[in-house]
């Protein structure tokens, strides 16, 4: 039979609750990533391009995703739960733009066989013959972007760029190193600030289309989630 605990194990256990209370208040919560992104949310993305020539449709994989979170615990983490929805859905927006809902895998605009060599990068020299145009679910471009990249992730981005392009997990884990470095601090500011994050060149007026179009998945995905899309929605 079990023993009744001591006034001191008892204050013990008291003080650890309280202690885990409060790390729990100031650390924040989130969201269970791999719930919010279910099979039926994430093929229903891919479901909404109708080229049957789509070469990303059998290369985005929701296994790949859940692999490439695992390894970015942050993701969708440090707030509520419905701030998390809303991390998930504006995450899956700016792909779903930036691919035509997970289709596209290399760039195919005017600017694809530009080399996005910025040699004010000393630190990420560019590799001879290789082109830093944009690929992977976010299409991650810049000689700079690969090279760090790579280095946290653990591929050659700078001699060997095409490995988003032909590794599923590579390609998630490229996007959301991205989404970590540069966009999810914009979170809270609203989704316009997280287009504001990835390209700031459609904002202020420039592109207004493009704006409306990732605005639209996004409300889109947070109807989907059951959440409230929040304000400043546009940049």
């Amino acid at each position: 039979m079990a023993s009744s605990p001591t006034p001191a194990g008892i204050l013990t256990t008291v003080l650890a609750l309280g202690l885990a209370l409060l790390f729990a208040a100031t650390t924040g919560g989130g969201t269970d990533v791999g719930t919010v992104v279910s099979d039926a949310f994430f093929d229903g993305i891919k479901s909404q391009n109708q080229n049957g020539n789509c070469e990303g449709r059998d290369f985005y994989t929701r296994n790949a995703f859940l692999n490439a979170a695992n390894q970015y615990p942050d993701f969708a983490q440090g707030g509520t739960e419905d701030d998390g929805k809303r991390e998930i859905a504006a995450f899956f927006a700016h792909v779903a733009h930036e691919t035509g809902s997970m289709c596209q895998i290399r760039e195919m605009d005017e600017h694809a066989m530009d080399d996005f060599c910025d040699l004010t990068y000393p630190q990420w020299p560019c590799a001879q013959g290789q082109k830093y145009y944009g690929r992977g679910p976010l299409q991650i471009s810049w000689n700079y972007n690969y090279g760090a990249a790579g280095q946290r992730i653990g591929f050659d981005g700078l001699r060997n760029p095409d490995t988003v392009a032909k590794d599923p997990l590579v390609s998630f884990q490229s996007a959301l190193w991205f989404w970590m470095t540069n966009v999810h601090q914009a979170m809270p500011r609203g989704f316009g600030a997280t287009t504001r994050a990835i390209n700031s060149g459609e904002c202020d007026g420039q592109a207004p289309d493009k704006v409306s179009d990732r605005v639209n998945y996004y409300k889109k995905f947070c109807q989907q989630l059951n959440v409230d899309p929040g304000n400043n929605l546009t940049c």
